[in-house]
């Protein structure tokens, strides 16, 4: 369970990373391109083993690591487009409910288990999730650009679902660098691009809150993924109660830290998120 807990402590902090870049006016996909390469390099620092790029090439995962890169940075645009076209609220649900993904693919692939209680508990967690994630005042528009939203939902899940599916017990680091780096090399051509187009200048603040970005978006995945090969626990379990703490907390974090306001549903949502950790943790 310390895993599970540091994954979301460590999800929660990119959020309140996300929170300072607006503060100091940070250039987002400059920040987000050294939180790849810092990613990365954590990966390589954490592989205790000898680097072979022949053998790690022949593994079946090596390419699945390279698409999930490309995956990693694709989302992340269309989140951003999702939050400017259709609102910042249908962009966290779209994302956050994209866990229900995962959950079935737990309890059809893995044929993992399925009682009354558990239904109900991620039942409790997808309208914890929904109630956390709305707003007061959002400005929602369904109607605008729909097809943003559902890309968001269905990215997401695979990524989550394909981690987990892909990430070799005994070269995790590697895995997860590989698939930094491979979102690095592409944020790279990407940002060169924006530069050349707009003019952009660099700001040097990208760096520090860059590095910092990665080490908690590193740890984030690693601890998620060994919170998952932890024995006795489903994955259907781990990803309900992981994704359901990272709303509930991330709430209570902008509540605590940045005054922001609570809603009544709000509220309700904290409230559901610690009912169905309960039963589905039981």
């Amino acid at each position: 369970m310390i895993f599970l807990i540091l994954s979301v402590l460590s999800s929660t902090a990119i959020f309140v990373l996300f929170k300072l870049f607006n503060k100091y006016n940070i250039n987002t996909l400059q920040a987000i391109v050294f939180n790849y390469i810092t990613a990365f390099t954590c990966g390589i620092l954490l592989y205790d083993k000898p680097i072979n790029v022949d053998s790690f090439i022949s593994e079946p995962w090596f390419f699945a690591a390279l698409g999930l890169g490309f995956l990693f940075i694709s989302i992340f645009n269309v989140m951003a487009l999702t939050a400017q076209k259709n609102g910042l609220s249908v962009a966290s649900v779209a994302s956050k409910m994209s866990v229900i993904i995962p959950i079935v693919f737990g309890i059809i692939v893995y044929n993992e288990s399925i009682g009354f209680q558990k239904v109900i508990g991620i039942i409790l967690a997808l309208l914890a999730v929904y109630l956390t994630s709305i707003k007061p005042k959002s400005n929602v528009v369904l109607t605008k650009a729909i097809y943003l939203p559902i890309i968001l939902f269905l990215g997401s899940g695979v990524i989550d679902t394909s981690v987990n599916h892909f990430a070799p017990d005994g070269n995790m680091p590697l895995f997860l660098a590989i698939i930094f780096g491979s979102a690095f090399l592409i944020g790279l051509v990407l940002i060169t691009l924006k530069t050349k187009q707009t003019k952009q200048k660099f700001n040097p603040k990208s760096i520090p809150f860059g590095i910092a970005l990665g080490l908690v978006n590193y740890s984030s995945m690693y601890f998620l993924l060994k919170a998952l090969r932890v024995d006795g626990f489903e994955s259907s379990t781990i990803f309900t109660i992981n994704n359901v703490a990272i709303v509930a907390v991330s709430c209570l974090t902008g509540l605590l830290l940045f005054k922001e306001v609570i809603s009544s549903k709000n509220w309700i949502g904290v409230g559901l998120a610690l009912i169905s950790i309960i039963l589905v943790t039981l």
